[in-house]
């Protein structure tokens, strides 16, 4: 079976947020269980590729000149980059100011076009494409190909001018979303297979509350859309041999030894914040971009309440300068309860899971989220809120025997304050702390099933092209649903 992925990230190659970590993650496990994969990325930064061959890519004028660079990364594997001259930036989003490049919507489809002509010419059994970065490709490819599209974030379309129509493909009248051209709306109405990268997710986005504008295109499509819930790498993501941990544990340790452990973790992670020592109050952490979709605001707010519930609480992200303007003053009012690190920080993100007793994850939505699992492999229990894959993922102690962590009803600062007491009453019962501990690190979070359900769904298709190949002939020809 021949995969073709494309996708706008990939760790570590470009890594801004989950997407990346899926890509990586998903791509690694399908070449392990035997499915060859093209993996297709932008040509941000030049990257050295062992055994380099460079090829041109037949694409329309106004997207070209555009190259194909094929080759080995040491981490990431086999890749296939897109060179195009406005592709190649510093971030692949971003200005140095924080804000958008004004020609993210070019360079994109740009991307979407070289992604068509190399399926063209490359003829896999199934395209993959995820989010909007890669959903205007669909316009161009052959209906008769099998597709999927992956959704890890709604909330972000790239929404762009009208003008787009009449140059993107064949299929382009999908795309018209009210004057204007939705790449991601597109995809929606022509990919064959929809899957939201976690169940409840698939569920929430059918509805207004949750599918920013696009339920009513996914609810035309309800029957192809599915939810498969991603995993976490447990190789990268384990603190038995974790090397940027201070002291190393696994869910074999016995109680005390792994207690002993997270302490000298919280002791690194003190030093590195300004306390003067562990106080013997439990630690939360929380490993995040700063936007008010992660509940970063609500943040600041609970700060004084630390002493209270007892807790401490470190942030690391970067992100929202507003976010971070409250969050460095809530740090400077209260620098025993709270300490603000505003950077990316992989090794430093790997100590604070090490050394939490908690992880805090308070989401307005949250269409899968990683760190709570990799929260409950380091044996942080996880306090979130009840949204997307973290309604999948998390089970509240206080309502089920097989408790994981600590669901707060709301997203408000009351509930998710409750939450936190309640789990740090939990934390202080020494034989139910180690219960919790133990199921929740032992839980398989690994991309070895979610991998198994992508292959049953490529066959599906494949076998469904085979079975009836003019069903998907005509794919796209009728009218674009009605928005």
């Amino acid at each position: 079976m021949r995969i073709v992925f494309a996708t706008a990230e990939l760790a570590p190659v470009a890594a801004v947020g989950g997407l990346a970590q899926a890509a990586a993650g998903l791509t690694a496990e399908l070449r392990r269980q035997g499915v060859e994969v093209d993996v297709v990325l932008p040509d941000y930064s030049g990257l050295e590729l062992a055994d380099e061959q460079v090829e041109p890519l037949v694409v329309p004028g106004w997207a070209g000149p555009v190259t194909m660079r094929t080759g080995v990364h040491a981490v990431a594997g086999p890749l296939r980059l897109v060179s195009a001259p406005n592709l190649r930036r510093a971030h692949p989003y971003l200005q140095p100011d924080g804000t958008g490049w004004p020609d993210n919507a070019e360079r994109f489809m740009v991307f979407s076009a070289a992604i068509a002509a190399f399926v063209a010419a490359r003829r896999p059994d199934v395209l993959h494409v995820n989010d909007w970065h890669t959903g205007a490709a669909l316009a161009a490819v052959d209906p008769s190909l099998p597709t999927v599209l992956s959704l890890h974030n709604l909330a972000y379309q790239g929404t762009t001018d009208g003008s787009w129509l009449t140059r993107i493909g064949p299929r382009a009248v999908h795309y018209e979303w009210y004057g204007g051209t939705n790449p991601l709306s597109g995809a929606i109405a022509l990919a064959d297979a929809v899957v939201a990268v976690s169940p409840t997710y698939a569920s929430e986005i059918l509805t207004p509350e949750g599918g920013f504008g696009l339920d009513g295109a996914l609810r035309d499509r309800w029957a192809a859309v599915s939810g498969i819930l991603n995993g976490i790498d447990d190789m990268a993501w384990d603190p038995a041999t974790d090397p940027a941990l201070a002291a190393a544990y696994s869910a074999a340790d016995s109680t005390d030894d792994r207690a002993a452990a997270k302490a000298g973790n919280r002791a690194v992670v003190a030093g590195r914040v300004g306390w003067e020592g562990d106080d013997g109050r439990p630690l939360a952490v929380m490993v995040t971009r700063l936007t008010d979709q992660k509940g970063v605001d609500l943040v600041a707010p609970l700060v004084p309440v630390l002493d209270d519930v007892p807790l401490r609480l470190v942030v690391l992200g970067t992100g929202d300068a507003r976010l971070a303007d409250h969050l460095r003053a809530a740090a400077t009012a209260h620098p025993g309860s709270f300490a603000f690190v505003e950077a990316y920080d992989d090794a430093f993100a790997h100590l604070l899971f090490g050394a939490a007793d908690i992880y805090l994850m308070p989401s307005r939505f949250e269409p899968c989220g990683l760190a709570q699992m990799q929260a409950m492999r380091y044996g942080a229990l996880p306090v979130v809120t009840d949204v997307g894959g973290l309604h999948d993922t998390v089970v509240d102690a206080d309502r089920q025997r097989n408790g994981t962590g600590f669901v707060a009803p709301a997203v408000t600062e009351a509930a998710v304050t409750a939450a936190l007491f309640r789990a740090v009453r939990r934390l202080s019962n020494r034989r139910q702390r180690e219960a919790m501990t133990k199921r929740a690190m032992r839980i398989d979070w690994s991309w070895r099933d979610p991998v198994r359900r992508y292959i049953a769904l490529y066959q599906r298709l494949i076998a469904s092209r085979a079975a009836d190949p003019a069903t998907f002939a005509v794919r796209g020809t009728a009218h674009p649903p009605s928005h």
